[in-house]
């Protein structure tokens, strides 16, 4: 089955579930995300930071899969944020990806005491009216910070890519993301492997025959979120994918629902990291 995908406040699309690809090694990229394309992933998802553009780039380049179905992300990162920097980067990253444009060009994190990101949001903006980048949005931005982007540029962000797992919901940005037309996706959305020995997951998982990985990456689809898992196992590009034969009912989502924690954050808090 195909991966069911969410209307964009572009008018463009986007896959529910993608390929993550954090912690590869430019070596290991072509292998993994030609894998995943193989798989019927289209929606991948890198950084400048992540240090592996060219090898993602290079799948993406190679894969027997038509350009134009693809969804490739990449991201700004902290330091490139400004005008004149954010426009080279971008160019920077094109040229390691070997590409002419991508589909997806996000701000990695607010670094709102930079005071660079709504002059860094307008530099995007330009580039998806040049048609390089073909949607616009940000990673890790508060709703306070994506109000100041939309009072600023009257222009919302068609992603806000947020830390998001079962053991941190992130209920009250989802429902600002989802009142201005914004695709929530969640990064690290097993909770870098923490979610899935939790003993509500694992019995629903037994219930349905599936891994407890199955299970979340079914609750990020079925609360309306884009997830992005990231494996370097074969088996699991595969596995991660798996989730169109099964449906969570209603109250093993409100068994889900209540293993959200105030103190459930893995990463940095976009307050104050940058």
């Amino acid at each position: 089955m195909a991966v069911p995908t969410l209307p964009l406040n572009d008018g463009r699309r986007i896959p529910q579930i993608g390929y993550g690809c954090w912690q590869l090694s430019d070596a290991q990229a072509p292998d993994l995300v030609g894998r995943a394309l193989q798989a019927g992933y289209r929606l991948i998802d890198t950084a400048a930071i992540y240090g592996n553009e060219a090898g993602v780039g290079r799948a993406v380049r190679d894969a027997q899969v038509p350009r134009d179905e693809i969804v490739l992300t990449t991201k700004l990162w902290n330091d490139r944020q400004g005008r004149d920097e954010t426009r080279r980067a971008f160019d920077e990253s094109l040229q390691r990806l070997g590409l002419s444009y991508v589909d997806l060009y996000l701000i990695h994190w607010p670094c709102p005491q930079r005071r660079l990101f709504v002059e860094t949001w307008k530099t995007l903006i330009q580039l998806r009216e040049e048609g390089r980048a073909k949607s616009i949005g940000v990673s890790n931005f508060t709703p306070e910070h994506i109000a100041t982007l939309i009072g600023e540029t009257g222009v919302a962000p068609a992603v806000n890519q947020i830390e998001l797992h079962p053991h941190f919901q992130r209920k009250a940005p989802r429902a600002d993301d989802s009142s201005r037309g914004i695709v929530t996706e969640s990064w690290s959305p097993l909770g870098q492997g923490k979610e899935l020995n939790d003993p509500v997951i694992v019995a629903i998982a037994k219930a349905h025959g599936k891994s407890p990985a199955q299970v979340v990456l079914r609750w990020q689809i079925q609360i309306g979120c884009v997830a992005i898992p990231k494996t370097a196992r074969p088996e699991r590009i595969l596995e991660n994918i798996a989730l169109f034969d099964f449906e969570l009912a209603a109250d093993e989502m409100e068994k889900i629902a209540a293993v959200d924690r105030p103190d459930g954050r893995i990463g940095p808090d976009p307050a104050t990291f940058c």
